[in-house]
C-alpha cells in the first residue's frame, strides 16, 4: 500500500508521507495533496497561502477521521514566492520528509527533520552515523492530523539561476545517503530522468519504504507557452509503467489550472514507488 503522495505543478512541489496504514495514512496524504493543490496554476505563492493549507488539511484530516480511525501525514516542499522584488523559494516542512538544495556543485539539506533522532543529533547524543541505524529513527515528533495545531518550519532562500531542488520522503534518505544522493543530481541533466534514476537506486538497496523524488530546476528564460507540468514517467532504463494514483500516489491538481506565467518557473518532475516492506 502506497501512503505517499506528490504535487508537482507549478508554483507548489511536495512529497506527503502518511502514517496509519491502510485507507488512513493514504487518505491523509491524499487530503495533503489536494489542499496544497488549490495553489496551482498561481505564479506564485506567500508564506500565508502555504500556511492556509497546513491549516485546512490539518482540520480536514481531523473530520474526516472518525469512528477511531487513526492517521496522519508529513508533507515537504517549496513553493515560488516573490519577495521584494525578487523570487525566492519558500521551503516548507512538518515531519521527515525532505527538501535538499543542490547549487555551485553542493548539496545541502534545507530542512530539519522533526524526529527522535534528529532531537539526539542536535543534542550532541547521537552521531550522524548512529542516527542511520537508530531503532527510533522513523519517530516523528510532529506531523500533519496528530491533534496538534500544524506547526510547520520555513526557510526562505534566493532562487539562483542553476538551482536544483530535491523534494522527497524518507523511502529514498533511508537507503541513499547525501552524497549518492548529490552524485545522481550532479550528473543527470534532466530533471525527470534524475527523479526516476534516484528512486531506482533506493529500489536496488532494498526499497524497504515507499520511495517518492521531485526535482525541481529554475528556467529563467522559458516562455510562458512552454511551461507545463509534467506527470511522472520512467527513465528508459525502468521499462513500461503506468500511472496509478491509487497505486502510485496523486501528483497534479484534477481540476483544471490556470497556466503559470511567471519571469522564473521552475519545471518539475516526479518519480514515486511503492515497495512493501519487508518486516
Amino acid at each position: 500500500m502506497n501512503e505517499d503522495a506528490l504535487l508537482a505543478y507549478p508554483p507548489v512541489f511536495l512529497v506527503a508521507d502518511g502514517m496509519g496504514g491502510h485507507d488512513a495514512g493514504d487518505l491523509a496524504s491524499r487530503i495533503a495533496v489536494e489542499e496544497f493543490a488549490q495553489l496551482a496554476g498561481q505564479p506564485s505563492a506567500s508564506s500565508d497561502d502555504v500556511h492556509a493549507c497546513f491549516a485546512r488539511t490539518s482540520t480536514r484530516i481531523r473530520t474526516e477521521f472518525t469512528r477511531g480511525r487513526q492517521g496522519g501525514t508529513t508533507v515537504s516542499g517549496v513553493a515560488v514566492t516573490e519577495h521584494d522584488g525578487g523570487w525566492y523559494w519558500l521551503v516548507f516542512n512538518v515531519g521527515d520528509s525532505r527538501v535538499y538544495r543542490w547549487s555551485d556543485a553542493a548539496l545541502t539539506q534545507v530542512s530539519v527533520d522533526h524526529s527522535v533522532v534528529q532531537e539526539l543529533l542536535d543534542s550532541g547524543d547521537l552521531s550522524p552515523d548512529a542516527a542511520r541505524r537508530h531503532p527510533e529513527r522513523h519517530v516523528l515528533t510532529r506531523a500533519l492530523g496528530t491533534g496538534e495545531p500544524p506547526e510547520p518550519d520555513y526557510w526562505l532562500l534566493p532562487a539562483g539561476a542553476d538551482d536544483r531542488l530535491l523534494v522527497c520522503t524518507d523511502g529514498l534518505t533511508r537507503e541513499l545517503a547525501d552524497h549518492e544522493i548529490g552524485r545522481v543530481l550532479a550528473s543527470v541533466d534532466d530533471p525527470q530522468e534524475a527523479a526516476a534514476m534516484l528512486v531506482q537506486e533506493a529500489l536496488e538497496r532494498g526499497g524497504r519504504d515507499n520511495v517518492s523524488a521531485v526535482v525541481v530546476d529554475v528556467a529563467t528564460a522559458t516562455a510562458p507557452e512552454q511551461t507545463h507540468a509534467t506527470a511522472p514517467r520512467s527513465a528508459p532504463d525502468l521499462g513500461p509503467h503506468l500511472w496509478d494514483e491509487m497505486l502510485n500516489g496523486a501528483t497534479v491538481p484534477r481540476r483544471p489550472a490556470a497556466r503559470p506565467d511567471p519571469s522564473l518557473v521552475p519545471p518539475a518532475t516526479a518519480a514515486d514507488h511503492v515497495q512493501e516492506d519487508p518486516a
